[in-house]
């Protein structure tokens, strides 16, 4: 009995001193939200080969340490899971870094055309850009600048007659050209519309410079192609990095390329062969764009490498509220210049390419986003997945889910629901364009429904909140504000009754998100077993007022036990 006792100390002790050997760091002495139901809140938090290896009180956390763990007191500040950005473009991101500001405030200083034009006119003295090189601006907003409507060929002609010029709305649905880059990218009076896109054109039928959804993705690969240079990969590479560092200032621990084109499927798998993703990216390929490869594509699926993983496959169905392309049942409030009273914005598949392409990818067991704006966008994802659906070829597990739901109706949450897909929310909405929607995209009514989690979350609806960078910077706390309390900016509550707690927003972009990426056993929340993926705030957005969560600032971005960002 002795021996048996004995035996049993020791194997303690060894299993002790093991533990104790192996604990890298506790974080104590702040608030540490969890997301878990079960346990809200923790004193410390212990993390291992870069996992959490204990989350509890400080006491027994304690236990698990040595002299060698560091011991990391978070000084009253704010510990979470790190942030999980669900629908982003990260490679577009990278590809405009080097395209001139035009964002109007919060984010920028381009409030009028005017101003718009001086900043070009500015960039191409300062930086000496020489005749016919072409030059890309992004970022300019018709919603929130003082004239409320997209510049003309002519006032970019003003800007430059030589330099080819083309100028990409916020919500990168559509772009502005002037006269030489029209020329540049071979587009004529002549030229018709591409199939999906829509060239802008004046009471004579001639181009205004406007291009809208297909028209001007196809004329920004022109450029891009037209634009390469010897050193063009090394570049893409370096501005890939600053993209990521982006990211990571902005507290999140996975980054996501939802609707990855061209050549940016191999500088992603370039970056991750190098080993220089510091987080996890998950992409999307435009499907349409890479419908041939899919067997090429299919070995990836749900699988990381060097923190890359191809998580599903993207579709564009329909353009943009804010710059009157999405699709809708009933008119615009006020129709975009050119077009009639009952303009409608426009569909970019037919229900039976949509499900011809879903079939394809359902049947091999792969997911999907699907871009939906506009109501009549909902209601034909909603109408080719329910086929799917009846027909046993798409089933829950799959997740598929739909991107922004901007204009979305109250009949739409109850189908959501019995389809089984998530609707991942672009909540800032309300705050940067919610005065924009209220009086000139949607009207009073169907503008106060946008973006309803409170609706989907009273319906029992796994949601998730999304910030669309580089339409805004990957700005998820703006979008936790926004989601919170549905304030414009100028002090309109858009929808009252759509207002969730800052703790619900929070789920949105950590366990609610990682759910949506098929993650939810390793992320999104502080539990023993989880990859150690932090972020520490300045304060508290479960405590602070909820009008100030916008001045919460992210002090430091954690993978896997590993700080890759700190605030100087």
């Amino acid at each position: 009995m002795k021996t048996l006792i004995y035996l049993s100390i020791s194997a303690f002790f060894i299993s002790s001193c093991q533990t104790r050997k192996s604990a890298e760091s506790l974080y104590f002495g702040g608030s540490i939200l969890t997301m878990e139901d079960a346990s809200p809140k923790v004193e410390a938090v212990v993390v291992k080969n870069g996992k959490i290896f204990f989350a509890g009180s400080k006491t027994e956390a304690n236990h698990h340490v040595n002299n060698k763990t560091k011991m990391i007191d978070l000084k009253g500040k704010t510990l979470l899971p790190g942030f999980i950005d669900v629908h982003g473009h990260f490679t577009s991101r990278a590809g405009l870094i080097q395209a001139i500001d035009l964002f109007p405030e919060p984010y920028g200083t381009v409030n009028s055309i005017k101003d718009l034009q001086n900043t070009i006119r500015n960039y191409i003295k300062e930086h000496k850009i020489p005749e016919n090189q072409p030059i890309i601006g992004n970022g300019y907003d018709d919603a929130i600048m003082v004239e409320h409507r997209h510049p003309t060929k002519e006032e970019l002609d003003a800007i430059s007659t030589t330099n080819p010029i083309i100028v990409i709305h916020t919500s990168g649905h559509v772009s502005v050209a002037n006269s030489a880059m029209l020329k540049l990218v071979n587009l004529s009076d002549a030229s018709k519309d591409p199939e999906g896109g829509h060239l802008g054109r004046d009471k004579n039928g001639k181009l205004n410079g406007k291009l809208e959804e297909n028209a001007s993705f196809k004329a920004l690969l022109t450029i891009t192609e037209k634009m390469k240079t010897g050193d063009s990969k090394a570049q893409a590479m370096n501005n890939l990095m600053k993209a990521q560092e982006e990211w990571l200032s902005y507290g999140q621990t996975t980054i996501c390329d939802g609707r990855t084109m061209g050549e940016s499927v191999d500088l992603l798998e370039q970056a991750a062969a190098e080993h220089l993703f510091k987080v996890d990216v998950v992409y999307f390929p435009d499907y349409e764009y890479f419908k041939k490869d899919l067997d090429v594509f299919k070995p990836k699926y749900m699988k990381y490498q060097n923190h890359l993983k191809l998580g599903g496959f993207k579709f564009s169905d329909d353009g943009s509220p804010q710059g009157k392309t999405a699709w809708l049942t009933q008119p615009y409030l006020v129709p975009p210049e050119g077009q009639s009273k009952d303009y409608k914005g426009f569909p970019i598949f037919t229900d039976e390419v949509l499900y011809e392409d879903l079939k394809t990818l359902f049947q091999n067991h792969i997911t999907a986003q699907l871009h939906v704006n506009g109501d009549a966008a909902i209601d034909q994802a909603i109408r080719v997945i329910k086929r799917l659906k009846d027909e046993n070829i798409y089933t829950p597990e799959l997740r598929a889910t739909l991107i922004h739901v901007q204009n979305s109706r109250p009949d739409h949450i109850q189908k959501i629901k019995d389809l089984g897909v998530i609707p991942s929310y672009f909540s800032t909405h309300t705050y940067l364009w919610g005065d924009w929607h209220y009086s000139s995209v949607f009207g009073p009514e169907r503008a106060s429904f946008i973006s309803p989690a409170n609706s989907a979350l009273q319906a029992g609806i796994i949601f998730t909140i999304h910030h669309d960078a580089p339409v805004t910077p990957p700005d998820l706390i703006t979008a936790v504000y926004a989601a919170v309390n549905r304030k414009t900016r100028s002090g309109r509550i858009l929808g009252p009754d759509e207002r969730i707690t800052p703790l619900q927003a929070l789920k949105a972009i950590t366990i609610n998100a990682a759910y949506q990426l098929q993650e939810e056993k390793t992320k999104g929340s502080i539990k023993a077993g989880k990859l150690a993926d932090f972020v520490i705030l300045d304060k508290n957005p479960v405590t602070i007022d909820p009008e100030k969560i916008r001045s919460i600032i992210v002090l430091e971005t954690i993978k896997e036990g590993i700080p890759v960002y700190t605030r100087k």
